[in-house]
């Protein structure tokens, strides 16, 4: 069995620096309270003129003020979330993060009264004032949007009181289970406490023992856990049903997401039921990696399993030339914005006890350049992924002209430039691939990651339309599990054995405790940028500046209206069966290699 490590030598790895958020936080904290407080007074100063005949510059006035609160709220928020992610554990962290609840949440509820009334105004008024809004224009759309799910101003106030000591305290109590596990790994040179991201890594081991005993241990610790989790997430599901669904109206758990996201719910149970009847892509693309790996069968232990071919480490320094120059090749605009994350120091890059696991991206505001928290450990996968979440932070840089309310993309284009840049990685990966073997490998990383980003976000989104009917119907925690693990078995078909040890790797998700149906805008991002990619090899230079475009308008425009130029029809079948169509030519193109190389 081979030596079981924690990883690469992770000193010189680059910490971010958030002084540019706060220097002294917590006399930040109360001077820009302060401040806030006289913004907030002087937007409660106009309430006595909103009206029907309100002037366009009145309006103006007030957005102006509600830009200046959210950019400041965003700051602290930002402060607050990004230090507490570096070290989960870390008690000044906890207890900056609730004092910076404790003085917003009276300001938040002070503002509601701005655009309660937006949403209540007559639609002659509103096309009127909306012919001045100017940028302000879709974020006044997207307001009216959810008008008829708003309640009173004083029921919007309790609601918010609520959260603070409900939902958000029970996403907090989760990170902070969490993000404390430990897990163990026995070898013959010993057992050694891992965090989940050095657990994670042996999921790709060579040793299908050591892959076994890594996933066994993560259900291991995850299901001692299970009653408190499990409840958890229970009360996070019967929360959403009695706000959204019993109080706000909405028709359906997934139908908050979507009208959120500003996409028509039938783009989204296509783009799902497209997935789903895809499922047999993957199927086939697992029986020939069984071929590759030399297995009889594969079980799901061996999922991520490499193949016989020596396996890269990539220092820190090589991840990001490589990177940097994928960027430069396609567009030196973004090659520039990528650095200059670096420059300004905003990369946490290094694994530490306590750190929250996984990558992110967070953009507080649009003149400040994004931050990025990575746990890199010298895999092929964290050089990905640090193409990955450089594309959120491009992203939003190119972004920058928009206001505090629509320079983030909207969910389901938010993973565009992100996905976009691993595809550029990894074409550039495959352009200097050196022989069938080199090329198998690559082919291989890539079909794993698209799995991962489609089928399996969209198998994760079907389990979250379940998990919400059976919590409603009071279902047990068990009950979940036996869920989970039938939809697993559905997406792998014969092609795979399922152990019931993953039953419980639900627990594991973060996304479907903190964002409800979050995961299928990876499937929606993975699957537009395949198609997006493809123009691109075909139409060559051309292409690049409507892509560019594209990424400058944020979240400034519904999805729709943004994809409109480029021909692109959400609710058609027949656009996202387009992408499994070149996923297809991926798990051809591999099958030529196993002939070479056997």
């Amino acid at each position: 069995m081979p030596r079981l490590h924690a990883g690469p030598n992770t000193t010189g790895l680059p910490q971010w620096n958030l002084k540019d958020l706060l220097r002294h936080p917590d006399k930040d904290l109360e001077t820009r309270s302060r401040a806030l407080d006289d913004h907030v007074r002087s937007l409660e100063r106009l309430r006595k003129n909103l009206s029907s005949t309100l002037p366009a510059r009145t309006l103006l006035k007030g957005l102006q003020l509600r830009e200046t609160i959210a950019a400041e709220t965003s700051r602290l928020t930002a402060y607050a979330q990004l230090w507490f992610a570096q070290n989960t554990q870390n008690q000044r962290a906890r207890a900056f993060e609730t004092q910076v609840r404790k003085h917003l949440l009276p300001l938040s509820n002070r503002t509601l009264f701005f655009d309660l009334w937006w949403q209540r105004v007559g639609d002659r008024t509103a096309r009127r004032l909306l012919g001045h809004a100017g940028t302000y224009r879709y974020h006044l759309e997207s307001l009216r949007r959810i008008k008829q799910h708003t309640l009173s101003e004083a029921e919007e106030q309790i609601i918010n009181v609520k959260n603070t000591t409900g939902r958000e305290a029970l996403d907090s109590l989760y990170d902070v289970i969490t993000n404390g596990l430990t897990f163990q790994l026995k070898s013959r040179y010993g057992s050694q406490p891992l965090s989940r991201e050095h657990l994670t890594v042996h999921f790709r081991d060579p040793s299908a023992r050591v892959r076994r005993q890594a996933y066994d241990e993560l259900f291991r610790v995850y299901s001692n856990h299970s009653d408190t989790l499990g409840d958890i997430y229970k009360a996070l599901v019967t929360d959403w049903k009695n706000e959204r669904l019993d109080l706000r109206g909405y028709a359906s758990p997934i139908a908050v997401r979507n009208l959120d996201n500003d996409i028509p719910d039938k783009a989204v149970s296509t783009l799902l039921q497209t997935c789903r009847d895809n499922r047999d892509v993957f199927q086939e693309y697992f029986r020939i990696k069984a071929r590759i790996c030399g297995f009889p069968k594969m079980t799901r232990y061996d999922l991520y399993a490499p193949p016989r071919i020596k396996k890269g480490v990539y220092p820190f320094d090589q991840a990001l030339k490589l990177v940097f120059d994928a960027y430069q090749q396609f567009s030196p605009t973004l090659a520039d914005h990528a650095r200059q994350v670096f420059a300004e120091r905003h990369v946490d890059a290094a694994p530490s006890p306590g750190k929250m696991g996984g990558a992110f991206c967070y953009s507080v505001l649009p003149s400040l350049t994004p931050y990025v928290l990575l746990n890199y450990s010298g895999d092929a996968r964290d050089v990905a992924t640090l193409a990955h979440e450089l594309g959120h932070a491009v992203h939003s840089m190119m972004a920058r002209k928009h206001s505090v309310f629509t320079f983030h993309a909207t969910l389901p284009l938010a993973e565009t430039a992100s996905v976009f840049g691993e595809q550029l990685l990894s074409d550039a990966l495959l352009a200097d691939a050196a022989g069938a073997r080199v090329k198998q490998r690559l082919l291989l990383g890539q079909l794993d990651d698209l799995y991962a980003t489609i089928l399996r976000q969209a198998y994760f989104v079907e389990f979250e339309n379940q998990a919400h009917d059976l919590i409603a119907q009071g279902t047990t925690v068990d009950g979940l599990a036996q869920a989970y693990v039938h939809l697993l078995r559905e997406q792998f078909g014969r092609t795979m054995t399922i152990s019931k040890a993953f039953q419980w790797e639900w627990l594991a998700i973060p996304h479907i405790f903190r964002s409800p149906f979050y995961c299928y805008a990876y499937s929606f991002g993975n699957l537009l940028v395949l198609a997006l990619f493809q123009r691109y090899k075909k139409e060559g230079k051309p292409f690049i500046p409507r892509y560019l475009e594209l990424l400058s308008h944020g979240g400034s425009q519904s999805p729709e209206t943004m994809l409109k130029p480029l021909g692109i029809d959400l609710c058609k079948k027949s656009f996202w069966q387009a992408g499994f169509n070149r996923i297809r030519e991926l798990v051809e193109a591999l099958e030529k290699t196993v002939d070479k190389t056997t």
